[in-house]
């Protein structure tokens, strides 16, 4: 389990307060953290920065696009 007590959380700035947001960690060696911004207190998904990397870039060209 990773020890995610030093993460530095970030929503998106599009999040525009909107209650379906998801937080970003990527201030820890070797992992970035994403957990439910309306359950901080939850669990969180970790991936390796080049799992991450692929995933938004994955995002950005509409890969995920319904």
């Amino acid at each position: 389990m990773t020890d995610l007590s030093r993460a530095r959380w970030r929503k998106s700035s599009r999040s525009n307060g909107g209650g379906q947001c998801v937080e970003v960690a990527d201030n820890l060696p070797g992992v970035v953290a994403v957990r439910d911004s309306k359950d901080p207190s939850g669990p969180a998904l970790t991936f390796n920065p080049s799992e991450w990397a692929a995933f938004v870039g994955g995002v950005k060209d509409g890969e995920f696009d319904r």
